[in-house]
């Protein structure tokens, strides 16, 4: 059996995963031990708290969940998309559907004897209008309103040295003690976290604030706010993508201070990877 493409525009990696295995009524844990990786990657693979997983990793969950073959790859690339180029496509997705969505309502509308009322009892109902501004670009539906300054919870502390266990409030925060305010951030899923340890220096001091955005794409070289299976321990280090003796796909977690070693592990053990994008500091 396989499983039909999903539509597009909304899909995404870890949604067709969860509603595959939903539909064959694997649990994580059934679904890990058929493609040998932990139960806490896979959570991170379905609710998008990773990057895309390796090419052969992807090929195990679609023999795991009989899926069109290809299917999971092809939405990894996807997710792998710049976002600004994502953003993009999903744009000009969403006018199609608006636009065939005015077609059908305009065929509808005809009546059996033509006489129109149809057409107008769409105009006077509010559809044909808001299908018309969603298909005006963006520059004709007038001035934008002005955004607030999003305010970013603070997830207390993420270890810049060794990694440690986060038991505070888990991810993604939505209850904090404390936020911070960040102007240019549109992310509502970006959080905060105070830097415990001196293994950033001279870039980050302890006590510094830095602000992590889970929509910001990871590259070589990201600082990167990093959870770790099996226990989700977390730390805060500068990311390396870098390929084992036998091909197999590694990644380098990086200390600025030359006082520590780097931490190589396999991408499996890496299940989330959200990159810093600004940091505040006490003045002094």
């Amino acid at each position: 059996m396989s499983v039909s493409s999903p539509n597009q525009g909304t899909s995404r990696l870890g949604a067709a995963v969860r509603a595959r295995r939903g539909e064959l009524r694997l649990s994580l844990d059934a679904l890990a031990k058929l493609v040998v990786c932990s139960k806490s990657y896979l959570s991170a693979i379905e609710n998008a708290r990773c990057g895309p997983p390796s090419a052969a990793v992807l090929r195990k969950l679609e023999a795991a969940l009989d899926t069109e073959e290809g299917l999971l790859l092809r939405l990894a690339d996807l997710q792998a998309t710049p976002g600004p180029i994502r953003r993009e496509l999903e744009e000009l997705q969403r006018r199609q559907l608006a636009a065939a969505q005015v077609a059908a309502l305009l065929r509808d509308s005809k009546g059996a004897a033509g006489s129109g009322t149809g057409l107008d009892d769409a105009y006077q109902s509010g559809k044909l209008r808001a299908l018309i501004d969603q298909l005006s670009p963006p520059d004709e539906r007038g001035p934008m309103p002005v955004a607030l300054p999003l305010e970013v919870p603070v997830i207390n502390r993420v270890q810049a040295g060794y990694p440690r266990e986060f038991t505070d409030l888990g991810y993604p925060a939505r209850v904090a003690d404390e936020y911070v305010r960040c102007p240019d951030l549109a992310d509502a899923d970006a959080f905060a976290a105070r830097v415990v340890g001196d293994s950033m220096q001279p870039d980050y001091r302890e006590g510094d604030i830095v602000i992590f955005s889970p929509a910001r794409d990871v590259r070589n070289g990201s600082d990167c706010f990093a959870r770790l299976a099996p226990d989700d321990e977390t730390t805060f280090k500068r990311v390396f993508f870098e390929t084992g003796p036998e091909g197999e796909e590694l990644i380098r977690l990086q200390p600025m201070n030359q006082a520590y070693p780097p931490q190589t592990l396999p991408r499996e053990r890496v299940v989330g990877l959200y990159a810093a994008v600004s940091v505040q500091r006490p003045i002094g």
